[in-house]
């Protein structure tokens, strides 16, 4: 089923659309720190730097583009308001968004949705509606919600101003990192490594942009590898933030033209992940571990290089991160 709204017209946004976008989001939002880890460095044998968007309002990067579309909207769809899918952080992006700018939001989330991120959309002010065995058929049942109310519904990925608004902190990185030589960047829907590599290939077409997705789920990485949009029929990794079983065309055509390569990772490397990045005191979930894994998947290419690791998001509860310190536990007395 075609998602309402997604017959517009899509064109992939352009650096000065990243540079526009700058403009509006830095009146919302502080610039996040990029961070040096000598831990980290020591244990990769490169220079680790941390992209900490885990510190946003929300707890992830998505909130520049919530900010950035919802900036963007006619009036008349900001009357109407807004629906989306989400598994937690894209929702609260809209959630948060459409609070600054008087918007109704309306958020479908899988029934098993991460509470922490369900409770805070809805502290937000959205209307959360929980529904489906995981993020596309909640999905499915967003879009036939707007298609029969007339609401402005936002994809999570095939938004052109979604992506232009997240590919802000790619300007950040730069910044701060003149010369970076690799960005790795988790995947979900796409919005963030097609903004990052955006910006990254116009500046200087050198500095690699590799995309990182769970080994459960790797609809993306398939898709890029055969050339072709593809929905696997199921897949699981407790990473929600990288969990989608659908590869959308916008992120796709974007990552094929600006990103040199993709990681696969398993779960039971992104929770050690996750335990690596607390000894250097940054809380991430799944997903914004998922770029440290990668780099230990990656290691040999690294050495030597400046590198700098998205960390995404940090919205986990307690019952994971427990999970992560024993998976972590675990496969370190088995390496022993």
């Amino acid at each position: 089923m075609a998602g309402a709204g997604e017959d517009r017209r899509l064109e992939p946004p352009t650096f000065q659309d990243v540079v526009r976008a700058r403009a509006v989001v830095r009146r919302y939002l502080v610039p996040t720190p990029l961070i040096h880890s000598p831990l980290l460095s020591e244990h990769l044998g490169c220079e680790i730097y941390l992209k900490c968007e885990q510190l946003q309002p929300i707890g992830a990067f998505k909130v520049r583009g919530g900010i950035y579309l919802m900036s963007k909207l006619s009036p008349e769809e900001r009357a109407r308001g807004v629906v989306t899918a989400s598994t937690g952080n894209h929702g609260q992006s809209i959630a948060y968004a459409a609070r600054l700018f008087g918007v109704r939001a309306i958020v479908y989330a899988p029934e098993g949705a991460n509470p922490l991120k369900v409770a805070a959309m809805r502290r937000l002010g959205a209307e959360v509606v929980l529904t489906g065995r995981d993020f596309d058929e909640a999905r499915l049942a967003c879009e036939a919600r707007a298609a029969a109310e007339g609401l402005r519904y936002v994809h999570s990925a095939n938004e052109p101003d979604l992506i232009a608004g997240v590919g802000t902190y790619a300007l950040e990185i730069l910044d701060d990192l003149p010369d970076v030589e690799v960005v790795i960047v988790p995947i979900g829907a796409g919005s963030g490594v097609c903004g990052t590599g955006i910006v990254m290939k116009t500046v200087n077409p050198a500095i690699q942009v590799i995309g990182v997705q769970a080994a459960g789920m790797p609809v993306v990485y398939e898709s890029w590898r055969q050339g072709r949009l593809l929905e696997l029929a199921t897949g699981h990794t407790f990473a929600e933030g990288i969990a989608t079983r659908v590869a959308f065309e916008l992120p796709l055509r974007i990552i094929r033209e600006r990103v040199d390569d993709i990681v696969l990772v398993t779960d039971e490397e992104i929770a050690r992940a996750m335990v690596e990045l607390l000894e250097t005191r940054i809380v991430a979930e799944g997903a914004g571990a998922a770029a440290l894994a990668a780099a230990h998947r990656i290691r040999d290419q690294l050495t030597g290089k400046k590198v700098v690791l998205v960390v995404s998001g940090g919205n986990v509860t307690l019952d994971t991160l427990r999970w992560a310190f024993g998976v972590s536990a675990t496969s370190t007395a088995s390496l022993g």
